[in-house]
């Protein structure tokens, strides 16, 4: 029986900070539904995320992939 290959988590999201040297903050949105209620809310996640040279600015759209562990926070990489 042949291994099989995991695909590593990926996400779509805005930059909004990128004060940290080789670091921007994204925020990732999802649509899910309460369960009690019915009712659909946008909930948001901030990631911390590696980006060598600072090449991403505030507000623009990225792709998020997880990588090895690159710090006590930062777990995701920048698509190229």
């Amino acid at each position: 029986m042949e291994p099989t290959t995991l695909k590593p988590q990926k996400f779509t999201g805005v930059v909004v900070k990128t004060a940290m040297k080789d670091t921007a903050t994204v925020e990732v949105s999802r649509y899910v539904k309460h369960p009690k209620y019915k009712k659909y809310q946008t909930k948001t996640k901030k990631y911390l995320v590696h980006d060598p040279g600072n090449t991403v600015e505030v507000g623009q759209a990225v792709t998020i992939v997880a990588c090895r562990p690159i710090s006590k926070l930062k777990r995701f990489k920048i698509a190229a």
